[in-house]
């Protein structure tokens, strides 16, 4: 009898605790995109802990990250590395060596000197350098000047017009953190989205997720539609921050090369287990363009592209066009 009442009150108290499970979600602006996230979890206290989590941590990536925050620990590096060494914080230290690793592998087309010129665009009053002026600064622009002493923990820049910008990897790692936080508290099923970087931890709950590719040129409709499980996308497109003027499409992915817009594709999707890689792979292939940034992604274990063009058509990579 008693061996039955334990049974009973088990399976009460599982009856219960599914009933009380939901999703969770919060939107917020932050690091100058909408950051989106969805919770699977067993009580009210669980999933606000989870989702205001995330959010503190991409407030705090924001905080240590942003170019446009003079307090910040990027903006204190350009302000003195190219002056002299900079005692940078260890997780600083970590994504400006992938960064130039990345460089490295991928023939400088992802390098986040590419500031050096960059920060002389401005998308929303629409104003960009003259081309005078980008020749100027084009040396500047070469992820060999940044010099990292893993002993001292320090940063130097040996160019003197140096600067960096981490919008190209940075939301990957944001998302790659949230994920990381949300797997310590248990959590089993989520998605974290920040901008068009999304990570995700398991299923919908016995479905996969439904991720979608927009459309470059119609923010309504979606180029491709993947099902995903437990895995992360990053997408760069030419839609994100621009300005047009004389028919011409000013947007913020530069080529380190040419200290302009690249326009060979109009979006890039990569997918793969890690949003920080992805982040950055997806900035790289767009420079390369679609043969060598398919050529990339294809020697790249474990991670696939979907590449549109600038004629609108779209290119994939091995493993999706096996599928296909």
């Amino acid at each position: 009898m008693n061996k039955l009442r334990a049974f009973t009150l088990l399976v009460v108290m599982t009856v219960s605790s599914l009933c009380q499970a939901k999703w969770y979600t919060d939107s917020q602006g932050i690091m100058g995109t909408n950051i989106h996230t969805e919770v699977w979890a067993d009580n009210d206290d669980v999933g606000k802990q989870a989702v205001n989590a995330v959010m503190d941590e991409m407030q705090r990536i924001n905080q240590l990250m942003s170019p446009y925050i003079e307090s910040s620990e990027l903006s204190q590096i350009n302000r003195q590395a190219a002056k002299q060494p900079v005692k940078i914080s260890a997780e600083m230290f970590e994504l400006l060596s992938l960064s130039l690793g990345l460089s490295a592998e991928t023939d400088g087309a992802f390098d986040i000197t590419f500031a050096s010129v960059g920060y002389l665009y401005d998308y929303r009053q629409g104003t960009k350098p003259d081309q005078q002026t980008i020749d100027g600064l084009k040396d500047a622009i070469n992820y060999r000047h940044i010099r990292l002493d893993p002993v001292q923990q320090t940063v130097h820049f040996a160019h003197p017009k140096v600067k960096i910008d981490l919008g190209g990897i940075a939301k990957g790692h944001a998302v790659d953190n949230a994920l990381a936080i949300l797997r310590t508290m248990g959590i089993q099923h989520a998605l974290v989205t920040a901008g068009g970087d999304t990570g995700l931890i398991g299923d919908r709950r016995g479905r996969p997720w439904k991720v979608g590719v927009r459309d470059p040129r119609d923010k309504e409709k979606q180029a491709v539609i993947l099902p995903l499980t437990n895995v992360a996308m990053s997408t760069s497109g030419d839609y994100e921050r621009y300005f047009e003027a004389d028919g011409q499409r000013y947007h913020h992915i530069l080529s380190p090369f040419s200290g302009q817009s690249s326009y060979e594709v109009q979006s890039v999707t990569i997918v793969g287990p890690r949003s920080t890689l992805n982040d950055g792979l997806s900035t790289a292939v767009f420079v390369l363009g679609v043969q060598k940034g398919i050529d990339l992604i294809n020697r790249t274990r474990g991670y696939d592209a979907i590449i549109v063009d600038n004629q609108r058509k779209l290119h994939y990579s091995n493993a999706f066009s096996a599928v296909d």
